[in-house]
């Protein structure tokens, strides 16, 4: 993080502090005090220039607009004081450190803000107050209240349907502070059409989340910063997925698709994908709150041991109860494809079920995603021939089940059998060892900052410093999507962080199918102003 701009911002403060007094006592509109005392001043200024004092809010909650706010302030000091020219408008507007002290040091009289009773404003300022006004009131909202979020992808399907419009409630676990204030508004992290940045990441605020209503809690459909999206492949086909996963991918078959080999020197392999990748497609940094934003269901709490065996999650050794719409992928066999087309209509299936169909010697064979009440009433159909759950056993040793290590213990692992894993907790020590460096490396390095190396002798230094513990300076989360086997999830690539956390999905607002991904296009109106179901 870039110490300029704070040390900028600072000056400001300090010049605040050292010059508005001046001003305070040429426009007798408060005590000459109240301009040595912070926040004072500030109020002392929307006297001067008679704004509301409300407007303190926005200038000390709202990061980004509050700079586009400060801004407005000082250029209605200076027309407060008869610098009214476009030049002396743009000197304190664009230069404050400048313009400030040229005020207050001046002799310009107190005239009062410019009236406009008696001037009827052009069309162009009336619409710009108009639409600046909305533009602030509105990001307030959404930063700290509710802000809208489309389902893009099936891992949640059944409890969310691809083309659900949500809105996400912020004020559940306590909004976030943005820690990259200057940014387009209402714009996340790229300019429609494109995939340029909608936001300058030089000047950075330090991780804050305001108090908040409750604690996230098992089975909440949680949005979050998608942990791996600090990097990502400038690509549109590949901008939402898993940066390292693609990587390790690319290196394995850099490696002759030996994953053994690779995984003696991976980054001799990565080395080479790295940089073939930042000539084409290219490759770019992303912060925290500009990352992509994902919807899973929360499934692990911090300080929970969480298991899967044989599909079933269990928490410190009890089984959980299943959400309601929980799906796994079929392979269902038809005698035709007639057969297949009334099963679709039977269950109320779209396109984004089916993820393969063809005409085999025996039939029809198709891999639906299915819930489990759809399966009993597919088989009382009597529609199908057969009706297979699939397995997930080709995943095992390839490297793509977290913690993405090539292990004895975790080369058994699957989407359907992973554990037991410890969900970190804030504050808790544990002692390290091969098991636990593999699982929680990423966490100590990535998301806590610190540097870790192992020696040969099997010792542990953590920035530089020998020792055989760690404790964790935040808590995590585990986050699971409903359609368990075709959702990219904890399962692959670990553990979200608290900072992370977004909000909870509240309500559905809108739903629309497109003919692209269901097969034909329409609103859904059963889904309107429908609650996100949780178990």
């Amino acid at each position: 993080m870039s110490l300029i701009p704070w040390i900028l911002l600072g000056l400001i403060c300090l010049e605040h502090l050292i010059f508005i007094p001046a001003l305070i006592k040429r426009s007798g509109v408060a005590p000459v005090w109240h301009g040595y005392v912070p926040v004072l001043n500030a109020l002392a200024i929307l006297k001067i220039i008679e704004r509301p004092w409300y407007w303190l809010i926005f200038l000390f909650f709202v990061p980004g607009i509050n700079l586009l706010m400060l801004t407005i302030m000082h250029v209605e000091l200076g027309i407060a004081f008869g610098r009214r020219s476009t030049k002396a408008q743009w000197l304190i507007g664009a230069l404050p450190w400048v313009g400030l002290a040229q005020l207050s040091m001046g002799t310009d009289k107190y005239v009062g803000p410019r009236s406009w009773r008696k001037v009827k404003k052009g069309v162009f300022r009336e619409w710009g107050e108009a639409l600046l006004w909305a533009t602030v009131v509105a990001s307030a909202f959404r930063i700290y209240s509710f802000e809208p979020f489309t389902i893009p992808t099936g891992s949640m399907e059944g409890s969310m349907l691809v083309g659900d419009y949500l809105f996400v409630n912020k004020l559940s676990y306590g909004p976030k502070v943005p820690q990259t204030p200057f940014t387009l508004p209402f714009v996340h992290n790229a300019l429609p059409g494109s995939l340029t940045p909608s936001y300058t990441s030089w000047f950075s605020l330090p991780y804050l989340r305001l108090p908040g209503l409750r604690e996230v809690e098992r089975y909440d459909a949680v949005v979050f910063s998608f942990p791996p999206g600090d990097s990502i492949f400038v690509d549109p086909a590949l901008v939402g997925h898993d940066y390292y996963g693609l990587l390790r991918s690319e290196g394995i078959r850099e490696a002759g698709g030996n994953i053994e080999r690779f995984s003696k020197n991976p980054e001799l392999y990565l080395s080479e994908v790295r940089k073939r990748a930042m000539k084409k497609p290219g490759l770019t940094a992303r912060p925290i709150d500009k990352k992509e934003n994902y919807v899973k269901r929360c499934i692990g709490l911090p300080g929970d041991s969480l298991s899967v065996i044989d599909r079933q999650v269990y928490i410190n050794g009890v089984a959980i109860d299943n959400p309601v719409h929980l799906q796994y992928e079929y392979r269902v066999l038809f005698s035709s494809p007639m057969k297949f087309a009334n099963s679709m209509k039977l269950l109320d299936l779209t396109n984004v079920d089916v993820n393969s169909k063809q005409r085999t010697n025996s039939g029809f064979s198709t891999q639906l995603n299915l819930t489990n009440s759809e399966v009993v009433k597919l088989e009382e159909s009597g529609l199908a021939l057969n009706i297979e759950i699939m397995s997930t056993m080709n995943r095992k040793g390839t490297l793509v089940m977290f913690p993405n290590t090539f292990d004895t213990e975790f080369n058994e692992w699957t989407p359907d059998d992973i554990g037991p894993v410890y969900i970190p907790k804030k504050g808790r020590n544990i002692n390290l060892n091969a098991r636990n460096i593999a699982m929680y490396r990423r966490v100590i390095t990535a998301f806590e900052g610190h540097s870790i190396k192992e020696n040969y002798d099997g010792t542990v230094l953590i920035d530089g410093e020998l020792t055989s513990t760690y404790t964790f300076e935040q808590s995590y989360y585990w986050m699971m999507g409903d359609n368990r086997h075709n959702s990219a999830d904890s399962r692959m690539w670990g553990f979200v962080p608290e900072d992370h956390i977004i909000g909870c999905a509240s309500f559905t607002w809108f739903s629309k199918q497109n003919k692209a991904q269901h097969g034909e296009s329409k609103i859904r109106w059963n889904r309107m102003f429908k609650t996100v179901q949780g178990v």
